[in-house]
């Protein structure tokens, strides 16, 4: 079996980060795992050393890419085969992680834990962005992702080592689309996602449409711009 790293990037989750990684430890002790504290400003970091979690304590909240990124490079420098991006709230569920990994064995090179390969998408206000995404990745790649916006996101050695290295790598749906774009085989796996166990998210209802807005805009124009190294080692290059 590949040898998986679960990166967990975390700002402001002390209600629910140690549920989240007791949950891991006890049932699934076969992947390891590691939190990124990204900068918190309540108890994340103070629980997760009380409980002497894997951790990687951030001095400053660098955003969901930066914390990212490090967990990457974290799994790159300790030679990991793949990567799995995993939310801090409990909403990700780790019984699917199995069959992701499947998938990604198989010959993907990212798999999405996605809600709507054989559940219809609902057509509401909320999921309007969601259609966009999907519509503009597929104009432009001609490849249906029906979830795109899924933060459960499984990475293999290559597509890790590119996350790590290059600065403007978010996991986000323009990063995906413009990996389709250059060839990365994408796969998906109907899964379900649980509710957020505590807390409040970062996206409200301005938020949520100005996201997708951008990743809109950036799927159809910006993407095109990007230019992509894939010649220099990962060991030769630096961030």
């Amino acid at each position: 079996m590949a040898k998986l790293l679960i990166v967990i990037p975390a700002y402001n989750e002390e209600a629910s980060i140690v549920q989240v990684v007791e949950d891991l430890i006890e049932h699934y002790p076969q992947y390891d795992y590691v939190i990124v504290n990204d900068g918190s400003r309540d108890h994340t970091a103070a629980l997760c050393r009380r409980n002497d979690f894997h951790l990687i304590d951030l001095p400053v909240n660098l955003g969901l890419a930066g914390a990212f990124q490090t967990g990457l490079r974290y799994a790159a420098e300790n030679g990991y085969d793949c990567a799995l991006q995993f939310d801090a709230d409990g909403q990700h569920l780790p019984r699917y992680i199995a069959p992701m990994l499947e998938l990604l064995e198989g010959g993907a090179d990212i798999v999405i834990g996605s809600r709507f390969v054989t559940v219809k998408k609902p057509k509401s206000l909320r999921m309007a962005g969601s259609y966009l995404i999907s519509w503009a990745i597929r104009l432009t790649t001609g490849k249906a992702i029906c979830d795109p916006t899924s933060g459960m996101r499984m990475f293999n050695r290559k597509m890790l080592e590119e996350f790590a290295s290059n600065l403007n790598y978010a996991p986000e749906p323009d990063t995906i689309s413009y990996l389709i774009k250059n060839g990365a085989v994408v796969k998906e796996l109907q899964v379900e996602m649980g509710e957020r166990t505590a807390g409040t998210s970062y996206l409200n209802f301005a938020r949520s449409v100005e996201y997708m807005i951008k990743m809109g805009l950036s799927i159809l124009l910006i993407q095109w711009f990007r230019k992509r190294d894939t010649l220099t080692p990962y060991t030769e290059r630096s961030l």
